[in-house]
């Protein structure tokens, strides 16, 4: 009988923790099981996790809160505006942990929110320690703090070997984005 949730957490600078977390929640629809998953960073821009996640519905439930990714490309946003709207996933990510509503809670590029000082290890912590016990918690996303990486159950670090963009290769559509 399935008791204790597992806290996993997917980082390291190679591609795939996103998609590692979503592989799970397909496998976990499979089997009925409710999913939400919350996105710290991706909010502003379209990518094809946001058409096909309500494929998924009414087991999976995506919610993405962040204006984009901080600091690059066409980000013009203050550091404060993406702080707010941190504190504000960090809320939501409370209320949907302890709803009771769902098996599995991910919470996508957290750990990189924690590296760009959006949200504190300590808010990050107190999420998980606050999961209910038959409940699975994901966490994604690059630089995952030595803290984080202690109280986990399974923590895998992607590796990037060799990447496209090293040949002048861009993001590809249904592969990066």
């Amino acid at each position: 009988m399935e008791t204790d949730g597992l806290v996993i957490v997917y980082t390291g600078k190679g591609k795939g923790k996103t998609t590692a977390a979503l592989g799970i929640a397909l496998r976990a629809t499979g089997y009925k099981k409710k999913i939400c998953m919350i996105q710290f960073i991706k909010g502003s821009w379209h990518y094809g996790e946001m058409d096909s996640s309500k494929r998924l519905e009414p087991e999976f439930e995506m919610i993405a809160i962040g204006k984009g990714f901080v600091g690059i490309i066409d980000d013009k946003s203050p550091k404060e505006d993406h702080q707010k709207i941190a504190k504000e996933a960090i809320r939501i990510s409370n209320e949907k942990i302890q709803s009771g509503n769902y098996d599995i809670v991910i919470l996508d590029e957290i750990n990189y929110a924690v590296n760009l000082e959006l949200i504190s290890v300590d808010d990050v912590l107190n999420l998980i320690k606050s999961k209910p016990q038959r409940m699975d918690l994901i966490l994604t996303g690059n630089y995952a703090r030595e803290e984080v990486i202690e109280i986990a159950d399974l923590v895998t670090e992607m590796r990037e070997i060799k990447h496209p963009f090293q040949r002048g290769i861009k993001a590809k559509k249904g592969i990066d984005f």
